[in-house]
């Protein structure tokens, strides 16, 4: 159990983790620098943040980058949005996203694909995982499928960074597909 109370998400296995090609920047190999960052210190920060930047792409290319509200549960980062927003629109023609914390010192980005849930289990551990993190009182009526999509994110690709180790901490980290 969470302190919260709710039960505590499984995390997947751990994803394979590897530095990323970043020409230009003086990285350092994988064992120099802090080295690689355990996938531990990606999901704390995912469950820490409270915003998050959702960038999609509009149907005719340009992107579109918007805040959200989000909960990592274990495998995917969850948001929800007006069944007619752009983001909505955008995610329909091309469910590509990428994700954001608000943090720049310390940034996690998550590279995925974004699909909407319609199970009431999946749209009731959302709300409940939302209510928790945001201290909300949601009920779960208000993710009715019609009115507001409610998205997992499932990361293909992550990558993060600590401030403090500029070239020996970036890590990507690869989900099978």
């Amino acid at each position: 159990m969470s302190a919260s109370g709710a039960a505590a998400e499984p995390e997947p296995a751990e994803p394979a983790a590897e530095r990323p090609f970043m020409p230009g920047y003086g990285i350092q190999g994988p064992d120099q620098g802090s080295g690689l960052l355990p996938w531990s210190w990606a999901v704390e920060r995912l469950r820490a943040a409270r915003n998050f930047w959702l960038s999609t792409v509009r149907p005719d290319g340009r992107p579109h980058t918007m805040p959200v509200w989000a909960v990592w549960n274990g495998e995917a980062l969850l948001f929800s949005s007006a069944v007619p927003s752009r983001k909505m629109v955008n995610l329909r023609a091309n469910p590509q996203v990428t994700v954001a914390t608000e943090e720049a010192e310390n940034p996690v980005v998550i590279e995925g694909r974004a699909e909407i849930l319609t199970e009431r289990r999946d749209l009731q551990r959302f709300i409940d995982l939302v209510n928790s993190k945001y201290s909300t009182r949601y009920r779960v009526d208000f993710l009715d499928p019609e009115v507001n999509a409610t998205v997992a994110v499932r990361p293909q690709r992550v990558f993060g960074l600590r401030q403090g180790d500029f070239t020996g901490s970036p890590t990507r980290w690869s989900f099978a597909t």
